[in-house]
């Protein structure tokens, strides 16, 4: 005679793990330049798209 089943608890999927470079928040900050030559940076910053993760927030693979 088989040995009965039992059922096994599942596991929780593991959380992706984040970009390095915008820390999981998918957006960076960028200076403002301004000027046609010399472009000339000012103090202000404006928010970005992290190239790294694509806006997601996750580390890419590979």
């Amino acid at each position: 005679m088989a040995a009965p089943r039992t059922s096994r608890a599942r596991r929780a999927p593991a959380p992706a793990p984040t970009c390095g470079d915008c820390n999981g928040s998918g957006e960076t900050t960028e200076t403002v330049r301004v000027g046609t030559r010399k472009l000339r940076e000012t103090d202000d910053r404006q928010a970005a798209l992290c190239l790294t993760c694509m806006g997601t927030g996750e580390a890419p693979a590979g």
